[in-house]
């Protein structure tokens, strides 16, 4: 990761009537994060599938989704910089396009080798869209509305992270993993003319202050941040992108289009639930999710011959996870408040990069001591996780009004 992160100063938010969001706008970014989570997600429900069609393990072909986030982790700072000065509208077209041609030849290859290569360039192309959306939903937005601006963008982070699968397994069912591929690539498409149709152009951002990242990370409370973040991602995708190997583990393989719905389900309730009352009980939704989401756990370690139980610990999973990225990131740009920006990024990045670590390490589990040891690695991850939480009262996670 670079040393250091350019800042800029946005040009002021073109005219929008007095106290009004710029609904399609905004929702044009919610459509581009949406996107582009999708797309990294998509693989976990179609594992088997895929991996018979490419002729490799299923734990080899999970390596697409540690790919895909890899490719995020080490694209999205020095990318973000390398664009600062270009329009942003075309910044995210460009994106979304590499998105869209690799999706699309995701989906005719039958080699291994080209599908990593073309999962690698899909995750580039995610790199330029989540740096872009907060930025943009803020300088789009009128006076005082920004913060609301902002989480309507990001919403379709969340919200791909909790359907992405569901929507993927369910479209395999169709008509092969391939369909599943066919149908992101359309809908990135369509989020394309959208964007086109509906999103105002904005110009490039001149360089400002340069805020040094070790500079950022010895802020107080950050470090104690992005370790629950990490432990807590790695946790969830171990056991997110090889769930189908997990059901089918606990015999309840042809149910997983529904347990993975009732996940999504979950999932979506919960961003509606933590964001009416995220800014005064930040610590305390942290504190319940990191702990509901380890209870959930235990159960499918413990329990997991019960289809009733797995139902309701998968849906709590969901809920527990549906918000976290907002928490964490929320977390980590209120300790660092003076370089906001720098701490996102950072996050960001760490998030990716949990993702890729989730994804190998669960396949290495699952080739070497079966699925079974995937719920247990997950579980001690979640401990360290809320161990950290719990501690962090001083500044990471503290009491606030």
């Amino acid at each position: 990761m670079p040393d250091t992160v350019t800042e800029s100063a946005a040009p002021a938010a073109p005219a929008v009537p007095q106290g009004r969001l710029p609904g399609r706008a905004l929702l044009g970014l919610f459509l581009a994060g949406f996107i582009s989570i999708l797309t990294e997600c998509l693989p976990a429900g179609l594992l088997p599938d895929m991996s018979r069609t490419l002729g490799t393990s299923v734990s080899l072909t999970g390596q697409t989704v540690t790919l895909y986030a890899l490719a995020t982790a080490l694209g999205a700072v020095p990318l973000a910089r390398a664009t600062a000065a270009w329009p942003r509208k075309h910044v995210l077209q460009l994106a979304l396009a590499v998105v869209v041609v690799a999706n699309t030849l995701t989906a005719l290859s039958g080699d291994f080798a080209l599908t990593l290569m073309l999962r690698f360039a899909a995750g580039l192309g995610t790199a330029l869209v989540w740096p872009l959306l907060g930025g943009y939903a803020a300088r789009l937005a009128p006076a005082g509305r920004q913060g609301r601006a902002i989480a309507i963008a990001l919403a379709g982070t969340p919200v791909g992270l909790a359907l992405g699968v569901p929507l993927g397994t369910l479209l395999s069912g169709a008509g092969g993993w391939q369909l599943a591929f066919f149908a992101s690539a359309a809908a990135g498409a369509a989020t394309m003319a959208w964007v086109l149709a509906f999103l105002p152009g904005l110009p490039g951002q001149r360089a400002g202050a340069h805020a040094r990242i070790s500079r950022v990370l010895a802020v107080p409370g950050l470090r104690p941040i992005l370790f629950a973040l990490a432990t807590y991602m790695v946790a969830h995708n171990i056991l997110y992108t090889y769930i189908t190997d997990l059901l089918s583990h606990v015999g309840m393989a042809g149910q997983t289009g529904w347990v993975l719905f009732a996940f999504g389900l979950a999932s979506v309730l919960s961003v509606l639930v933590v964001g009416a009352h995220i800014d005064r009980h930040l610590r305390g939704l942290v504190v319940g999710s990191t702990v509901l989401f380890a209870a959930c756990v235990l159960v499918l370690a413990v329990l997991a011959g019960v289809p009733v139980l797995v139902y309701v610990a998968v849906a709590a999973w969901g809920f527990a996870f549906g918000s976290s990225p907002s928490l964490f990131i929320g977390a980590a740009i209120s300790a660092a408040s003076q370089a906001a920006d720098v701490a996102q990024s950072i996050t960001i990045t760490v998030f990716s990069g949990a993702i890729a670590v989730g994804g190998l390490a669960g396949g290495l589990l699952l080739a070497g001591l079966g699925a079974a040891s995937i719920t247990w690695a997950a579980l001690l991850l979640l401990v360290a996780a809320a161990a950290t939480v719990l501690a962090g009262r001083k500044h990471a996670f503290p009491h606030r009004a």
